[in-house]
């Protein structure tokens, strides 16, 4: 195994990351307004900068969906309970003792066990909850009839509050182990040049070189 730097991310992925960022700050910052946590906007602003925000979203989501699936990359977010544990123990302790992670990324596979377990999980489960209950609230109009409207309101209220905390934290936490082992611009540089540091097989670095040498960056010769 040798390391080289391979562009793992490509340019749409990298697009897609950073629209998606600056979108769900901005679904925070005006959900966390309509829900009365401040007073920073007015009101109806607030409402009208959360949809038009979350309806971008949607459609970004939508055009990344089909990326995924199309290009195969969707394989990269399937869970595996090998190295579960190692990485998860690496997470709660083993990084505070300044340990080597467990997992190294890989070209085919770049995130470890418990990232993919966790994007598996807002993929399927946090993201359509929150996009259901976001439609639902939305076209609330459309389908009140009445006192058993407003408490499946108050439920879908609540699965979208629930659901809006769960990514709030996964970012909170997705910031904080960015400044953790190798700093906070190592962590962030791939995401935007696409390069990162990578453990190839023979096989592997013979193929790029031959088919896909724009992915490689060029070894430094040695001094």
């Amino acid at each position: 195994m040798s390391k080289r730097f391979v562009k793992v991310y490509p340019r749409f992925e990298r697009l897609w990351h950073w629209t998606q960022a600056l979108l769900i700050a901005v679904l925070m910052f005006t959900g966390l307004r309509v829900s009365g946590v401040h007073q920073a906007i007015p009101f109806g602003p607030a409402v009208m900068l959360h949809t038009l925000s979350a309806l971008t979203l949607l459609v970004v989501w939508i055009f990344a969906t089909f990326w995924l699936f199309t290009t195969g990359t969707w394989r990269q977010f399937l869970p595996k309970v090998e190295g579960m544990l190692a990485t998860a123990r690496y997470y709660a302790y083993g990084i505070f003792k300044g340990e080597e992670p467990p997992y190294q990324k890989q070209m085919l596979r770049k995130h470890n066990p418990l990232q993919a377990a966790t994007y598996f999980g807002l993929k399927w489960a946090v993201f359509p909850a929150i996009w259901v209950s976001g439609i639902i609230y939305l076209t609330y109009n459309f389908w009140d009839s009445g006192s058993d409207s407003t408490f499946v309101l108050q439920i879908v209220r609540n699965i979208h509050l629930l659901a809006a905390y769960v990514i709030f934290a996964f970012v909170i936490v997705h910031v904080y182990l960015l400044t953790t082992g190798h700093g906070f611009r190592e962590h962030v540089k791939p995401m935007v040049t696409g390069y990162d540091c990578i453990e190839l097989t023979p096989e592997q670095e013979a193929y790029l070189e031959t088919n896909e040498p724009g992915r490689l960056k060029p070894v430094a010769p040695a001094e």
